[in-house]
């Protein structure tokens, strides 16, 4: 078997120039969308903001620039990551191709760090990830002064970058303190990098980093190979089985819920259906976390239940599908976390279920929270963007990209496009039901929740409408004609605009707006879907094979036996290397290029020059063991 690369093997002496670092260490051809002119960009020195969809590539646009700097004697670049997972794999797949890495994080201990260190100050290392917080401590301050009296800071990289903003849907105050890189160091050049950033947020990335004067590259939002459905939640854990168990039998997938609980029950319940299923979430020993991070990682046909603290820096290509069984806070978090599956760039799913429910915790969480009015007021308006995406009737596709400003047409791929849903007009069954609250509140002085106010217009005679009277108001019984399932969408809607605000304070309970007014005056039209319970329409599955379940690989789906024979040994090999490297087997080779390498079926090492995602180090490494492979 032969041995893990040494760091030591990144040859600053080699060539700076762009694309041939790309094809020399890195394996590719050419460079995708604006790639080229990002890392031009850097490598001359110039700042930038880049946006760009994950699996889009970000991690090329500073580890390239980083590369050429470093040869051309100006120094390390400083990547900041919020994650630890993402510096491990980030890392153990430079030194895969031959780039000298490190990470300084808690895993280390003190030797382990000074060692780090050390190499730091001789020059020895390349890219040095870091999180925010320890970036900004005395230390590590001093150590970047020393560097920069030496003429050996290259480059600062901030990833995920929407994490400064207070409008990100994942703000991590830390990373304010990164100001700290422009006032201290403000010869060295910044690139600051983010999958998921509306207009809002990209003015404070700006401000907060102070990236005026940087260029700014925007690339398409657009993930085609993604299918998005979305439907109305009714006993959501069937609904996630029938999923799973009719499209996405033995694929990799991840589940998000909103609570620990949710989490732990849902895990256990698709174990116990036989699927490959494990809990993640924040309250979990930390040793376990990480065993289950670490298998969903190097383990084929895991599926990961987990709160949205799981899944930041998760290069993991072949998620075939990501699931939500609960409602997001808002688009930008749906986007990111949906953007993790297919990042291989083969057919995946976004399927996600949601509810009245949801939208009052949602509203519930945005009320209670100690922030100033102007915050809550921009985060109902997000909260109102993805409920307006939920119950949308047009193209799912289409109604995403304009949120992030890119225009579209219709994809033919989403739920909606495959599938049309019928609308209604539900302007009559919401004055209906914003007049039994106002009669409600008139008659009893309280305010009650959303399952008594559709008994009463359904007239529902209970315990309840008969305790309080309910039962004797002139709405009772006036929406019979509508199911609860219509009514559940009307209500979801009127929270969304505003026409009702659910208190808190109160039990949940529904009180009339300022907003109220237009609808019961029947200003406002209130249209909505028929139902989105029932799945989509959808295109042939694709074929699926191996054993115990678990599907085929998509990269190989158009091989011939003899090919496929070919890449079954190929992925044999790469699970042994991976093991013996403790790495996920996608940092060995991706898929994509055993199946180039299984159909090319080389003789010789001059057959493998050229596959994409063979660098020259890899090649070294690992090419005669390739064709031993190939034609054992």
């Amino acid at each position: 078997m032969t041995a893990a690369l040494s760091p030591s093997l990144d040859t600053r002496s080699g060539s700076a120039d762009p694309q041939r670092i790309l094809q020399e260490v890195f394996g590719y051809d050419r460079f995708r969308g604006p790639q080229q002119a990002i890392v031009e960009h850097v490598v001359a020195g110039g700042d930038a903001l880049v946006l760009m969809p994950t699996g889009g590539g970000k991690s090329l646009c500073y580890q390239i620039p980083a590369i050429a700097r470093q040869r051309a004697g100006l120094g390390v670049t400083i990547v900041v990551s919020p994650l630890i997972a993402l510096m491990h794999d980030q890392v153990g797949a430079l030194h895969e191709a031959g780039v000298s890495a490190a990470f300084l994080n808690s895993t280390l201990d003190w030797t382990e760090t000074q060692d780090v260190e050390r190499r730091l100050a001789r020059g020895e290392i390349t890219l040095l990830y870091a999180a925010p917080e320890r970036v900004t401590t005395p230390r590590f301050l001093a150590l970047l002064d020393g560097l920069r009296e030496r003429g050996r800071l290259a480059l600062f990289a901030i990833d995920e970058a929407h994490c400064v903003s207070q409008w990100g849907h994942d703000f991590r105050p830390e990373y304010r303190g990164l100001t700290v890189l422009h006032e201290r160091y403000p010869g060295v050049p910044r690139i600051a990098l983010t999958a998921t950033a509306d207009d809002l947020t990209r003015a404070d990335i700006v401000e907060r980093l102070q990236l005026q004067d940087a260029g700014r590259f925007v690339s398409s939002f657009d993930r085609p190979n993604i299918r998005y459905a979305i439907v109305e939640k009714k006993d959501v854990t069937t609904q996630l089985l029938r999923f799973i168990e009719a499209e996405h039998p033995g694929d990799a997938g991840v589940v998000y819920c909103q609570s620990r609980k949710r989490v732990e029950e849902l895990a256990q319940t698709l174990a116990d259906a036989g699927i490959h299923a494990l809990p993640y979430h924040a309250g979990l020993d930390a040793a376990l976390r990480q065993r289950h991070q670490d298998r969903f990682l190097r383990e084929e046909g895991v599926v990961m239940v987990a709160t949205i603290a799981f899944g930041m820096g998760i290069d993991k290509p072949d998620v075939r599908f990501v699931a939500h069984v609960d409602m997001p806070k808002n688009i930008e978090g749906y986007y990111q976390e949906t953007g993790r599956a297919g990042r291989d760039g083969a057919a995946a799913d976004a399927w996600m279920a949601y509810g009245l429910q949801d939208v009052v915790n949602q509203a519930r969480m945005i009320d209670e929270s100690p922030a100033e009015g102007d915050f809550k007021q921009v985060m109902r308006g997000k909260l109102d963007a993805l409920l307006a995406l939920a119950e949308a009737t047009d193209c799912r596709r289409v109604r995403l990209l304009d949120y992030f400003g890119e225009a579209s047409t219709p994809c033919g791929n989403c739920d909606n496009c495959l599938n049309p849903p019928e609308v209604w007009d539900g302007t009559d069954a919401a004055r209906k039901l914003l007049s039994t609250i106002y009669w409600i509140k008139k008659q009893s002085g309280i305010g009650f929740g959303a399952g008594h106010i559709m008994d009463i217009l359904r007239g529902k005679a209970t315990d309840k409408t008969a305790q309080y009277g309910h039962d004797k108001l002139s709405t009772f019984g006036l929406g019979a004609e509508f199911s609860e399932a219509q009514l559940r969408g009307v209500l979801r809607q009127l929270i969304a605009t505003g026409a009702l605000h659910v208190n808190a304070e109160a039990y949940n309970t529904l009180q009339l707006t300022d907003g109220s007014r237009a609808v019961l005056k029947g200003e406002v039209p209130v249209r909505l879907r028929a139902s989105i319970s029932a799945p989509a329409a959808r295109k042939p599955r694709r074929e699926r094979g191996g054993s115990g379940g678990k599907a085929a690989s998509p990269a190989a789906a158009s091989l011939d036996a003899a090919a496929q024979a070919r890449f079954a040994a190929l992925k044999s090999w790469r699970a042994e290397v991976a093991r013996e490297h403790n790495l996920p087997a996608y940092v060995i080779f991706h898929d994509a290029t055993l199946a180039a390498i299984a159909e090319r079926d080389p003789r010789t090492i001059g057959d493998l020059q050229g596959v994409s995602g063979i660098g020259a180090k890899k090649l070294e490494a690992y090419g005669d063991e390739v064709l031993r492979v190939c034609n054992g």
